[in-house]
């Protein structure tokens, strides 16, 4: 079994009510300068940062364009932070002149390339986002694909090639991610819930049982799963504290019978889980 999330170490400090703003630029789709940016962004919780993705950014104006965007957010108070993934200097250095806190993601790094490589980095566009590798790009495409399909249960079809199937209750976090492993990782996800038909049982659910092998459980606390479920059917049974909880140790019960490996998603993100998962199923990216 997985353990629950921890708390947060001891002597970390949580800065509250504090806002930043966060910005991403990137001279393509900003996926890269996001996802490390907000990677980075997450070992501050106590932080509230708003966040702005500029793409695109490949000419001087641009540039230009960013920097009095980023200067106008400074003079409204704070020091902006900014990521940038962009690989042009004479871009990168008009960025660099923003009033602002600057993380240059690739520059030092790709010194560090070229040095150790003996070659000059190309400053072609785009190049870094995986445009030349079309079969990854496509692999994610049917990951995506196979993921709708097979999202809370609808489909039984082919899961005996799934990489894992995430079973829990509703609204414990199975959908997204399911869609965060197929998008990222490229892996083969269904997700099954577990719903009151699916008990009393000893053994997993006749639409899963025979992959239990594949499956992995989430679970989170009554309370947040009430709060969550409140959003979406105030005031029923649904969402009432009293059904959550009796859902909880079902699930939870049914992972130990069954030697399913499970984690609680109440204080992890979607990247946290995934991580998890992948290393307990021993799941490598496709």
């Amino acid at each position: 079994m997985i353990d629950p999330a921890l708390p947060l170490a001891t002597g970390a400090v949580a800065v509250q009510n504090v806002k930043r703003n966060a910005y991403f630029v990137s001279d393509s789709t900003g996926i890269t300068a996001e996802t490390l940016g907000n990677a980075l962004l997450a070992n501050f919780p106590g932080i509230g940062f708003t966040r702005h993705t500029i793409p695109f950014v490949d000419s001087i104006d641009g540039a230009r364009n960013v920097v009095r965007e980023i200067d106008r957010a400074q003079a409204a108070g704070g020091d902006p932070i900014v990521f940038t993934t962009v690989k042009t200097a004479a871009i990168r250095a008009v960025i660099a002149s923003a009033n602002a806190v600057i993380i240059d993601l690739l520059a030092g790094h790709l010194v560090e390339l070229e040095q150790a490589l003996s070659v000059t980095a190309s400053e072609q566009l785009g190049q870094y986002h995986g445009v030349g590798d079309v079969e990854r790009y496509f692999a994610r495409m049917r990951a995506v694909e196979y993921a709708i399909e097979h999202d809370d249960g609808q489909s039984s079809r082919a899961l005996d090639i799934a990489d894992v199937v995430i079973i829990a209750p509703s609204r414990c976090g199975k959908t997204p991610t399911t869609m965060y492993l197929a998008l990222q990782y490229g892996l083969l996800v269904a997700n099954y819930p577990l719903t009151d038909d699916d008990f009393p049982t000893d053994g997993l659910p006749r639409a899963v049982a025979a992959y239990a092998d594949k499956c992995f459980g989430l679970t989170t606390t009554p309370m947040r799963l009430s709060q969550v479920r409140h959003e979406r059917r105030p005031d029923s049974r649904y969402s009432s504290l009293e059904q959550c909880t009796l859902e909880l140790r079902r699930a939870e019960d049914l992972y130990r019978r069954n030697r399913v490996p499970f984690l609680n998603s109440s204080t992890k993100s979607v990247e946290e889980m995934s991580a998890v998962i992948m290393q307990a199923m021993h799941l490598r990216a496709g």
